[in-house]
């Protein structure tokens, strides 16, 4: 029979009390014993239910999180909590003793443990819990504990949360504070693992192993000069800017000093700058808590916090418009964040290495960079040569990208005649080893099954490197095609400011991402 709801009390359980009534005064001959047992259980679950709201009819089947423990003396205590916390957990299990639990435990790990600070008689002093916290906190670092006493004092708060307990509750508790403290400590616990996880996979893509990092590949004198910085700064905490052209390759030299560094076993977070919207720079390098502004459904932290105990790269660092520079520059000085919404800072344990396409002397530009953020940078400084300048690595390249991108696209590894080679070396490379690798992606590709032809590669018609100081002037159009008359002005933009992207695409009034798909659809 469904059940019905009278007065505010689901029908099953109000009629669960009229039978306990009758049979009382009926003088019934029932077991007082089991008589006293039900109505203490009917009482129960009516006291937590009306309490609660029934909150299980209004929470749909799928809970929020997984699995919590509650360990109590109180046989009474377990049974409200349980039923309290049945809509937020999978399961929720209960235990009057504490080796039980831990016993537990190390078949599953649950998302929040609720820990008893007194098992003893009349012990108030929280001896007993403070032994099992640190227990607990042994099996599972990472295990979020919320301590219960019906004993409360402050001091015993903090030395709970000294001794590694997340939150504090007492009792009689009042439900609804208990349910957003548990909810909340799930919520850290789900945070935590999804911090470890994501810098387990960044790790794993990173890994050469993985196939996710491309070796920094050169003979040249001037490459080897670039090896030489990276063999000394590597294996110290200085922070590093790195210079160059875009497609120099300033990230894999940012990887091989992280590989080489005493933080290689720790996770290296990789942040574009120039890809980050401003009103959500403080978000995405410091974290959000959960309400901070809209559409914040849940804590989550920053870069600068995911990158605890490695290496934070910050890409397009010349690009962070002004007035977010003194923000950086804070976290990185003061080596703490504050997540938006939050009011307790977080202590970050991280080395920084920095990138920019942006030239010495318009770093040194006060109107477009702030000296101090600089200085808190370049400590050491490897400014890496564009391909022009190296060209005796060309071939080595070459061969390196047509032989990948064979195994890749399950081709033949085919030659490159000589008359090619010669080209290829003469070629000024725009775009430099990116556009190179692309190049020799796209001639596997579109190949026949002979040697490699000039064609194959399908360089650009101007092949001359590109010229800061005097622009190159654009001549009338005389076509009035489209697609090539786009063509030609995005090439001119990008030449006459050194393919910086930046620069380029304010030029031409686009954004980063618009000039980057127009590059690509002309082969620039």
């Amino acid at each position: 029979m469904p059940s019905r709801r009278i007065g505010g009390i689901p029908g099953n359980l109000e009629h669960g009390c009229c039978l306990f009534s009758s049979g009382r005064l009926s003088g019934n001959e029932r077991d007082c014993t089991l008589q006293d047992e039900a109505a203490t259980i009917v009482a129960r679950k009516l006291f937590v239910d009306l309490r609660t709201g029934f909150r299980s009819e209004r929470v749909g089947k799928g809970k929020a999180f997984d699995r919590c423990l509650v360990v109590d003396d109180d046989p009474d205590i377990l049974l409200s909590a349980r039923l309290l916390l049945r809509d937020l957990f999978e399961e929720v299990a209960t235990f009057q003793a504490p080796d039980e639990a831990l016993a537990e435990m190390e078949a599953s790990l649950p998302d929040v443990v609720l820990l008893d600070a007194n098992f003893g008689r009349g012990a108030t002093n929280a001896a007993e819990g403070f032994h099992w916290l640190a227990e607990i906190l042994k099996r599972d670092p990472e295990a979020v504990v919320v301590m219960i006493t019906a004993h409360a004092g402050i001091h015993i708060a903090v030395e709970a949360m000294k001794r590694g307990a997340t939150d504090f509750v007492s009792k009689p508790w009042s439900n609804e504070r208990l349910l957003a403290t548990v909810r909340t400590a799930a919520a850290l616990r789900n945070s935590r693992e999804v911090a470890v996880t994501e810098r387990k996979r960044a790790a794993t893509i990173a890994s050469p192993v993985a196939g996710g990092e491309t070796p920094l590949l050169g003979r040249s004198p001037a490459i080897a000069r670039v090896y030489s910085l990276i063999e000394r700064a590597a294996p110290t905490e200085a922070n590093v800017l790195i210079l160059g052209e875009n497609g120099t390759g300033k990230e894999l030299v940012a990887r091989e000093l992280h590989r080489r560094s005493r933080r290689a076993d720790h996770v290296i977070v990789s942040v574009d700058l120039g890809a980050v919207a401003e009103n959500l720079f403080e978000s995405e390098l410091f974290g959000h808590v959960k309400g901070a502004f809209t559409d914040a459904r849940g804590d989550r932290i920053g870069r600068l916090q995911a990158a605890d105990g490695g290496t934070l790269f910050l890409d397009e660092v010349g690009n962070l418009p002004l007035h977010l520079q003194p923000k950086l520059l804070t976290a990185l000085e003061q080596r703490q964040v504050v997540p938006v919404g939050a009011n307790k800072p977080v202590p970050i344990d991280v080395r920084v290495i920095a990138a920019t396409n942006l030239p010495p002397e318009s770093l040194s530009d006060e109107s477009l960079f702030r000296q101090d953020l600089l200085f808190r940078l370049n400590t050491v400084e490897i400014e890496l040569p564009p391909l022009r300048e190296r060209r005796e690595d060309i071939l080595l390249l070459i061969d390196h990208y047509v032989a990948l991108y064979s195994k890749k696209y399950g081709k033949q590894t085919r030659a490159v005649p000589a008359e090619v080679a010669a080209a290829l070396v003469a070629y000024d490379w725009p775009g430099n080893v990116r556009a190179l690798r692309h190049a020799a992606e796209r001639a596997v590709i579109l190949g026949g099954e002979e040697a490699f032809t000039l064609e194959d590669f399908s360089l650009s018609r101007s092949g001359s490197a590109p010229k800061v100081s005097t622009p190159p002037p654009v001549a009338a159009p005389a076509d009035l095609n489209l697609d090539r008359a786009e063509k030609n002005m995005v090439e001119a933009a990008l030449k006459k400011h050194a393919y910086n992207i930046s620069l380029a695409a304010a030029e031409l009034g686009l954004t980063r991402a618009s000039l980057y798909r127009r590059m690509e659809k002309h082969g620039l």
